[in-house]
């Protein structure tokens, strides 16, 4: 049996025999260790830092993708490319709402990559649930494509709503669920103590606001697990390269912060982008659905789809930075309530 001819638990076609899938498990927590050694001793991030790390787990993916290319062909390499094209650009819009929640909780910039962190790994375990559970929706429900479609065009009218309202842009940390829950069952210092969570004072137990960010974060990955999931599977319904593809675009968001931080208040077009191309996706997911009902339905290549993506994200990209061209570096419009 050649790895082509792999089927996954469930009888999905991929081509992660069990083999790779373990090389590829510990690879992924090998280099979770290894960030969490480098921000062991809390200190401010160096761009030069940044760059360096950023630049790693850029030249690893790809060069991950040209291995599957060349291993397994063209069609699982192009794939494999466009799905983490996919990944890569949700994930910036979790960094712009990482960003928010830094700035409302007033996280000291020697911690920032610490909750940064908590944050990657909540979200990869996140991902990796809705991954399994994905494969067995599409095994067992032949309406699973369809169910996908609508979630993910369901979102992307969410976001054009709030990119044209602004509501993106406003945390208010009292009225997040996680935090109001949390504050209910134990009292909270005001003071941050390094990257602990809880502190003794008074005689009892007490969370710091750093246990209140990394919860906050950890709800946020809850959210973005659920768009992004049905959409890098909209791409490719190998199990096995959507979890690639969704563990190479959050491993690096980390460092990517620190580069991005400043540009990100730039990019005020893209959650337009993110809506058209998570709508575009819905749409090939639903043809793809109507296409194994009436054969005479088109569907919409991998290819195609790649070049769609491309061309948004450039179109966005090129857009905001003309609006914000008069903007200072840094500047952002963001409203934050804590009170």
């Amino acid at each position: 049996m050649t790895d082509l001819s792999y089927f996954a638990a469930g009888g999905l076609s991929s081509v992660g025999t069990p083999t790779l899938w373990a090389v590829t498990i510990v690879g992924v927590l090998a280099l979770l260790v290894l960030d969490f050694l480098v921000t062991r001793r809390p200190h401010e991030v160096s761009i030069r830092e940044a760059l360096g790390w950023s630049a790693f787990y850029i030249a690893l993916p790809l060069a991950f993708g040209g291995w599957v290319w060349w291993r397994f062909g063209s069609q699982q390499g192009v794939e494999y490319l466009t799905g983490y094209l996919v990944e890569k650009s949700l994930s910036v819009d979790n960094l712009f709402v990482f960003m928010l929640l830094l700035a409302a909780f007033a996280v000291p910039a020697v911690l920032a990559q610490r909750v940064l962190l908590y944050g990657i790994a909540g979200a990869l375990v996140l991902r990796a649930v809705f991954i399994a559970l994905g494969a067995a929706a599409l095994q067992t429900l032949d309406f699973a494509f369809l169910i996908f479609a609508v979630i993910l065009i369901a979102t992307a009218v969410k976001l054009l709503r709030d990119a044209l309202t602004g509501h993106e842009q406003e945390v208010d940390i009292n009225k997040m669920r996680s935090v109001r829950l949390l504050r209910r069952f134990m009292p909270v210092v005001e003071e941050y103590h390094g990257t602990r969570m809880t502190i003794r004072q008074h005689g009892r137990r007490a969370l710091t606001p750093f246990a209140l960010v990394v919860v906050a974060v950890l709800a946020t990955d809850i959210v973005f697990a659920v768009d992004s999931v049905p959409a890098v599977y909209g791409i490719t319904e190998d199990p096995y390269l959507v979890f690639a593809t969704n563990a190479f675009a959050l491993l690096g968001l980390r460092a990517l912060y620190f580069v991005l931080h400043a540009a990100l208040s730039r990019l005020v077009h893209l959650s337009y982008g993110l809506a058209i191309i998570l709508a575009f996706i819905g749409v090939k997911l639903g043809l793809h659905w109507a296409h194994g009902i009436w054969p005479g339905v088109p569907e919409i290549p991998t290819l195609a789809s790649l070049g769609v993506i491309i061309g948004v994200l450039v179109v966005v990209t090129l857009t905001s930075l003309r609006a914000t061209r008069d903007r200072e570096p840094g500047d952002a419009e963001v409203v934050v309530d804590k009170h």
